[in-house]
């Protein structure tokens, strides 16, 4: 990789706190292998501390006790780091956004999550944004398209940064969907509370993805990407779905989201 702030490597590197997640660290640990991967690139000491939910299932079920309990936890085991790095926009945005409310008002606890939630980011925003990440050493063989993930485009911001780090991958060719911006229908909790709702957009949303003529489907969060995958997969549709970071990385060899296994090797779904 390159960087747009050379002087770092006079520097101590940046102790960075990777939260893996929930869904990476049962579903898909490649991506946390990816984001460390891109991190330690980037010139950051990353590590990974013992940590658990970040609390986004309770918070959005209206359990503001729970929530509550595995923020603490949450900050308890990040604070001391430099930076605190997720992989997930959806994550990312929970503990930025929703946590200094889960506070508000209590003079222990205000001031302490307002300084601990400035450090929090989505991963290919702090490559980008706080790194000065410009392009990556990778190579992809293949069209791909993005799906703007909601929380880490509406509460975080992150739409370009993804886009302009793709641009750099040797052999890739970026193709627009229609709608990229629009929710893929997972939504956490929603996809369970509201199954035929959830089910509807995101069959429009396949549909769309499969207009584009795209061989393969990126986006930030792995449940969004496990929702459209399997969408993909139950219309027949022959299309890999891949974490950005996994491509980012170098890693795109790895078997695609939910891809069956043939005689012990990775079913290379569009590719």
């Amino acid at each position: 990789m390159t960087h747009q702030t050379p002087l770092d490597a006079a520097l101590s590197p940046p102790r960075v706190g990777l939260f893996c997640t929930c869904l990476v660290d049962t579903i898909r640990p490649s991506v946390g292998f990816a984001a460390a991967k891109l991190l330690e690139d980037a010139g950051c000491e990353v590590d990974v501390p013992l940590q658990t939910c970040c609390g986004q299932p309770a918070f959005n079920s209206g359990d503001r006790a729970t929530t509550r309990a595995l923020a603490e936890q949450v900050i308890r085991a990040f604070e001391n780091f430099d930076y605190v790095v997720a992989p997930s926009g959806s994550c990312a945005g929970m503990i930025r956004t929703h946590y200094p409310e889960l506070f508000a008002g209590e003079p222990d606890w205000a001031a302490r999550v307002d300084r601990f939630c400035a450090k929090v980011f989505e991963l290919v925003s702090f490559l980008v944004d706080v790194r000065g990440v410009t392009r990556v050493d990778a190579a992809y063989d293949g069209a791909v398209t993005y799906h703007d993930s909601c929380s880490g485009l509406r509460e975080l911001g992150v739409k370009a940064q993804p886009r302009q780090l793709l641009a750099s991958v040797e052999g890739l060719a970026l193709v627009e969907m229609q709608d990229a911006d629009t929710c893929c229908g997972f939504g956490g909790t929603f996809c369970v509370k509201y199954p035929d709702v959830s089910n509807a957009i995101v069959e429009k949303k396949a549909g769309n993805i499969a207009a584009s003529g795209a061989d393969t489907l990126l986006a930030g969060d792995l449940g969004c990407l496990m929702n459209m995958a399997g969408k993909l997969q139950r219309e027949g549709r022959d299309i890999a779905v891949r974490h950005v970071a996994e491509v980012l990385a170098g890693m795109g060899d790895e078997a695609p989201i939910g891809a069956p296994q043939h005689d012990g090797k990775p079913k290379e779904a569009g590719r």
